[in-house]
């Protein structure tokens, strides 16, 4: 059947071969998940790279969080450092999700590359998952001079529920006196609980991500029946924050997909982002749908990683 969305031709081609999530059977979808992303990390290039894990302390009364660390070999210290948070709709995922990536921005900027093991709803339901970032952000910036990271040169970067979750923690850093951060990188993010965008009522039938997995992330991370009523809170969705709550925050770049349902919310938080003078820079990405970033050989999806990865360098000093 024709898709009645305009995708990129190379990326509609690789369409088949693109495993659909499914979230109402979480278990389910971690299991397959896990066993689709050992694959990917056991046959990884990891040259040029150390790759290591540690325990940080977590939460008041919570676990431990569990921090991947990526160390390019021979690059001389004091180094920047990019702080990255896995996507998965607040309740699929892991480091593995992003292992690639961070071995590309590891080579590429020369930095330290954390990525955090945060808890996952509807086990641990908001604000479980943004302390455990914020106890690995704390972490990293305590340990800078052991780990030989500029403490003032700290990235954010997260992708569609870690992008939400890095935009939730810039907030919180901010209001909490730090870490400091130097700047959030925000690809396709998850930030309104609300689903009222134009881009969240249209598209209910596009791959990977649609209105109903996006309500059912939201119900996991918030408890059902929270969706959409007042008071939610900014750190947990920031779209609800308003000009004067977004000021002083690190600047920003926000990437979103054309034919997603989380477009519109993404395109809006830039907005007000720019309203409350935080610098940010904005980029729709045409032809695309959520998670299109997993079709690397793409034209399209070559130009956004070659965009992405010299707007980090530059945010870095590199």
């Amino acid at each position: 059947m024709r898709s009645p969305h305009r995708f990129d031709p190379e990326l509609a081609a690789a369409l088949p071969l693109i495993p659909e999530v499914e979230l109402l059977d979480v278990d389910a979808a971690r299991a397959s998940q896990a066993a689709q992303l050992a694959e990917v990390v056991a046959a990884a290039d990891t040259a040029g790279v150390d790759v290591g894990e540690v325990r940080a302390p977590g939460p008041p009364g919570a676990p431990e969080v569990r921090l991947r660390l990526y160390r390019p070999r021979h690059a001389r210290g004091p180094l920047p450092a990019v702080y990255g948070i896995h996507g998965g709709g607040f309740m699929l995922g892991s480091p593995d999700v992003d292992h690639d990536w961070n071995l590309l921005l590891c080579r590429e900027l020369e930095a330290l590359v954390v990525s955090v093991d945060y808890r996952l709803a509807p086990e641990h339901p908001f604000p479980a998952p943004l302390e455990d970032c914020y106890a690995g952000l704390r972490w990293l910036a305590g340990n800078a001079r052991e780990l030989e990271v500029r403490p003032d040169r700290i990235a954010l970067w997260g992708d569609s529920a870690g992008a939400g979750l890095a935009a939730g923690l810039a907030l919180l850093a901010r209001d909490r006196g730090g870490p400091a951060v130097c700047f959030q990188h925000l690809c396709s993010p998850a930030l309104d609980d609300r689903l009222r965008t134009p881009s969240a009522r249209r598209f209910t039938d596009t791959p990977v991500w649609n209105r109903r997995n996006a309500a059912i992330s939201w119900d996991a991370y918030l408890g059902h029946g929270v969706r959409g009523t007042a008071g939610v809170s900014p750190y947990a969705a920031p779209a609800r924050a308003g000009v004067i709550e977004l000021s002083g925050l690190p600047p920003a770049y926000v990437s979103v997909m054309e034919f997603d349902p989380l477009r519109d919310e993404g395109v809006d938080y830039a907005r007000a982002l720019l309203a409350a003078g935080v610098p940010v820079e904005l980029h729709l990405i045409p032809g695309t749908f959520h998670g299109a970033w997993a079709v690397e050989h793409a034209a399209v999806i070559r130009r956004a990683t070659a965009e992405a990865v010299a707007v980090l360098r530059g945010a870095l000093g590199r």
